[in-house]
């Protein structure tokens, strides 16, 4: 079980109510912080998911945590004819819809405000689903997961782009000094949120990676699970189907 970390320690509020409200907080600065704190990395990460996604040849695509929209638009290379970018705060979809906008992508990808764990989706929806740097936002992963599960359609792909923390002694250390130190420094100099990109660290640092949220995953009912650990380990993209 995932180790519940909130973004408000002082607040009395759920994990799902402070997520939200923090996302809709930082909404505005996201993209451009993301892009500095990562080095840019993750559009690679995102390219690589796009690539696994795009030879499932899929129809429909559920993009969960969407956030602002990168990794949706990103899937339109699939060629799919229906995206869905699902969030749970609307400041960050809003930001998504303007990009979605901008791009006249939006005959393809639609923005829809929604709790992860519970979908408002039929059964066996969704030929794919992907959710990228959203499933240790979830207040609980285990619901999250079943829910994601419902949804895909038999056969489908389920892909996960998470943080990981490195097992090689040396990138491990270099990766922590700069979780905990250096990005919650950039965070509280250029971020609203003083405290956004602490959580950002903290919950990185304490959730299930590598074999742990694989057995997760097949405890939920999925198989063909797969990680693939990405960058000496700081990030994993995880792969799995329903049967």
């Amino acid at each position: 079980m995932a180790e519940k970390v909130k973004p408000y320690k002082d607040s009395g509020a759920s994990k799902k109510a402070q997520v939200t409200q923090m996302f809709d907080t930082i909404s505005e600065e996201y993209d451009g912080l993301n892009r500095v704190i990562s080095f840019g990395i993750d559009i690679k990460w995102r390219n690589k998911v796009v690539d696994m996604v795009k030879k499932s040849n899929p129809e429909n695509i559920l993009d969960i945590a969407t956030g602002t929209g990168d990794l949706a638009i990103s899937l339109t290379k699939t060629s799919a004819k229906e995206i869905i970018g699902l969030d749970i705060s609307d400041g960050m979809l809003e930001v998504g819809r303007k990009k979605i906008s901008a791009k006249k992508l939006d005959g393809v990808i639609s923005m829809v405000i929604g709790d992860s764990e519970d979908l408002p989706f039929e059964n066996d929806t969704f030929d794919a689903i992907t959710v990228a740097f959203g499933v240790r936002n979830f207040e609980n992963l285990e619901k999250g997961l079943a829910e994601i599960l419902r949804v895909l359609k038999p056969g489908g792909l389920f892909v996960i782009l998470e943080t990981s923390v490195p097992t090689n002694p040396v990138y491990k250390f270099g990766y922590n000094t700069y979780s905990k130190f250096i990005l919650p420094t950039i965070g509280k100099i250029f971020s609203k949120d003083r405290v956004a990109y602490k959580y950002l660290s903290d919950s990185a640092s304490v959730f299930p990676y590598g074999d742990a949220l694989n057995n997760i995953l097949r405890k939920i009912g999925f198989i063909n699970v797969v990680d693939q650990p990405q960058t000496m380990g700081v990030a994993t993209i995880y792969s799995a189907s329903k049967s």
